[in-house]
Parts: C-alpha cells; sequence; structure tokens
C-alpha cells in the first residue's frame, strides 16, 4: 500500500504493483540523467508537457528507485505497464505533484 503523504504512488510492471518515490538521491539521478539544469527546470520541462517517452522513463525509474526498485530503464521500458502510456503518464504527474505540491495538498 502505498502512502501518499509520504510521497508515493503506485505502479503495476508487469502484473506486480510497485511502489515510486522520489527520493533526493532519485532526483538527483534524473536531474544527471536528464542534463537538468536544477530542480526547477526539471518541474518546468514536465509542467509543460515538453518532454520525450524517454523523458518519462527517466521519471518513472528514478521514482521506482526511489521506492526500492533495483531495475534498470531497460527493464521499464520492455515492462508490461498496467494502464499503458496514459497510466505511466499520470503516474509521473503524481508523482512530481506529490514531491513538489504544497504540503497538504491533493494530487
Amino acid at each position: 500500500m502505498v502512502n501518499p503523504w509520504a510521497g508515493e504512488v503506485a505502479l503495476t510492471l508487469d502484473g506486480r504493483v510497485h511502489v515510486l518515490k522520489l527520493t533526493l538521491g532519485a532526483l538527483a539521478e534524473l536531474e544527471a540523467q536528464l542534463h537538468a539544469e536544477g530542480l526547477i527546470d526539471l518541474i518546468e520541462r514536465f509542467e509543460a508537457g515538453n518532454y520525450r517517452s524517454r523523458d518519462l522513463i527517466a521519471l518513472l525509474c528514478a521514482g521506482l528507485r526511489g521506492g526500492g526498485w533495483d531495475g534498470s530503464a531497460r527493464d521499464l521500458a520492455s515492462a508490461e505497464i498496467e494502464g499503458g502510456a496514459i497510466e505511466a503518464s499520470q503516474v509521473a504527474a503524481r508523482l512530481l505533484a506529490l514531491a513538489f505540491g504544497p504540503v497538504g495538498g491533493s494530487a
């Protein structure tokens, strides 16, 4: 079970539910991988819808790793995501909203 108050969201990969969370380490990895100039740059990219599928995979992968998953971006890219690309995008949006939204806000 996920705890949204702790910034957690869930994603089902290959029939198994995984917890995603953007820890500080996961965010640092994400910034480096996406060549973001900082967290604001990263957030603005996603808010503006100016991201690519590889950005989405990187964000989800970072969140999965923050939740304890030890897979790779390649593993994620080849996984069956329940709900497909739309669910993946919605999970990514919730993940960012919980990580950077107002405390006590809804996502």
